[in-house]
């Protein structure tokens, strides 16, 4: 099962608002023979850390594709920077963010690129919650602890939401 986290806090030029510029992200991953398999409803959840920063707006796809990891991670990071992504200071709010969240069950060591599952996924709701709505029964690969678990000991203090249908 290949995992992919999207969020954006910002409205982008081309796309408007950032729930806009996750459908409009999902529709390049497809151009990219990128298959979305499955797809969270969208999410809004506060900033982690903590900020005055607008909220952002969230979902968790499952994809297919051929590509093996590091391929698939330039295509994500190559999306980015055509959708305007400028990385600077960490935890920045931003137009979009795609996060690959693991790879089938592959596990990579914090050196590797990418680091494979995702290091941060399993303490934040805004991927985890999502990510049930997909994948229940999904385990982290790397100590297989079912997904219900995870949730269950997320940190405190984090907020995400579904968002109302429109």
């Amino acid at each position: 099962m290949i995992l992919i986290g999207l969020g954006a806090n910002l409205p982008s030029g081309e796309f408007g608002p950032p729930a806009k510029t996750l459908e409009a992200a999902m529709a390049a991953m497809e151009a990219r023979a990128i298959t979305v398999a499955a797809r969270s409803p969208l999410y809004e959840s506060a900033p982690v850390p903590v900020s005055d920063q607008p909220w952002f707006f969230n979902r968790v796809i499952r994809v297919e594709t051929a590509l093996d990891p590091r391929p698939l991670l330039d295509v994500l990071l190559e999306i980015e920077r055509r959708f305007g992504r400028r990385r600077g200071a960490a935890n920045a709010p931003r137009v979009l963010d795609l996060d690959l969240l693991a790879y089938d069950a592959v596990i990579t060591g914090p050196d590797a690129c990418p680091v494979l599952p995702h290091p941060r996924m399993h303490s934040r709701a805004f991927v985890l919650l999502p990510l049930a709505e997909i994948a229940p029964h999904w385990r982290h690969p790397g100590d297989g602890t079912p997904l219900a678990l995870l949730i269950a000991r997320l940190p405190g203090g984090q907020t995400a939401r579904p968002c109302p249908p429109s």
